[in-house]
């Protein structure tokens, strides 16, 4: 197992040394971080994907990014391995130290091991009921879990995949999502909070740095449907568990020039004004990784997307998403070489200043 995390001075020495140009970091949480992170979620669960994945997790790092992105449930753990694989082979060979990347995993959804030769729900009572992890009625139509003994269990199981000592990031996977529909709103704060006073364990274990929610609806849709959530509500009882020195610092949601409510969609209540989901985390102190920068490749068609700045499709989109106000940086899934040499051309140019970017936008929705 790998010791250390991302620290101030790795992450700031990785910038230095990258090659690329300095303005592709941002500094959040006094890590320096790439303004595009490598993201690990599709692909079939084998051996071949695992080598395409660990080698782009390789080329993406060699190429200027220090963002990793990954979950337990993306290919049935493989994911997970092939990025372990990756940072053990690349601090072998001396290139990185652990201490200058920033590797976050997800955890909540049910989820097998394709390494293991039994089917689904055997699995899930091999290794989960009979092992007492998982008590009748703790899993969702949604084939959630957000029961402290089974996301203790799966943190144990991503850092052993991993073969890291500490996440520097561990996120609740679509915990509103994967819950709503079985449980009330007021059960399902409740459960939050258990599982932030968990994760808040786990920091003073050493075993996770900061946590957060990876999320799909519910900091971008309006308040009054069921899946919203309040970014400030969860950042107080962040506060109430742990003050001011919580780790709740990150979340993560989908937004691309086609899923633009995390940048127009004014449904966070902050100071008595409505405020973007953005504003908001950037006023809180809360850093917004991003999702689906392509669409699964759907905004990457001729015409899909407006033009600027004679960028080719895959660059304007992270263009766009890196540049807007309080994003840190949007997780690219790539595996072919091809796919991340032709991707991280963007790390060799600026994002957009924040006031060109203002008139952009404006331009686009006029």
């Amino acid at each position: 197992m790998i010791s250390g995390y991302a620290t101030s001075q790795g992450t700031e020495k990785f910038a230095q040394k990258s090659g690329v140009n300095q303005s592709n970091f941002k500094i959040f949480q006094n890590l320096h971080l790439s303004n595009v992170g490598i993201g690990t979620y599709l692909g079939d669960p084998d051996s071949k994907t695992d080598e395409l994945v660990t080698n782009a997790v390789k080329q993406s790092i060699q190429s200027g990014v220090n963002v990793i992105d990954t979950a337990i449930n993306y290919r049935s753990q493989k994911a997970e391995r092939s990025v372990g694989k990756a940072i053990s082979e690349l601090i072998n060979d001396e290139k990185i130290t652990r201490d200058q990347i920033f590797v976050s995993s997800k955890n909540g959804y049910v989820t097998n091991d394709a390494d293991v030769q039994l089917g689904f729900w055997e699995y899930v009572k091999e290794e989960y009921s009979q092992k007492g992890v998982i008590q009748e009625g703790d899993v969702t139509s949604g084939y959630h879990c957000m029961t402290t003994t089974y996301l203790s269990d799966q943190l144990d199981r991503s850092l052993k995949n991993l073969g890291l000592e500490c996440l520097d990031l561990m996120y609740l996977h679509n915990a509103v999502e994967g819950q709503i529909k079985d449980v009330s709103k007021e059960q399902f704060l409740e459960n939050l909070k258990s599982v932030f006073k968990l994760y808040e364990q786990k920091r003073n274990e050493g075993k996770i740095k900061f946590y957060g929610m990876a999320t799909w609806e519910c900091f971008r849709v309006s308040p009054d449907n069921p899946q919203y959530l309040s970014l400030e509500e969860t950042v107080s009882m962040a506060k109430e568990i742990a003050g001011d020195d919580h780790g709740f610092r990150f979340v993560q949601l989908p937004f691309n020039m086609h899923y633009d409510q995390a940048l127009l969609g004014k449904n966070q209540l902050l100071d008595s004004k409505n405020v973007s989901i953005l504003e908001a985390a950037t006023k809180l102190g809360i850093g917004v990784f991003t999702s689906v920068p392509f669409m699964q490749g759907r905004l990457l068609t001729p015409g899909t997307m407006p033009e600027f700045n004679d960028l080719k499709p895959s660059l304007r989109a992270l263009q766009f998403i890196r540049s807007s106000p309080g994003v840190l940086a949007p997780l690219v899934g790539q595996k072919s070489q091809e796919h991340v040499s032709e991707n991280l051309e963007i790390m060799k140019i600026p994002p957009i200043v924040e006031e060109d970017f203002i008139a952009l936008v404006k331009k686009l929705t006029s």
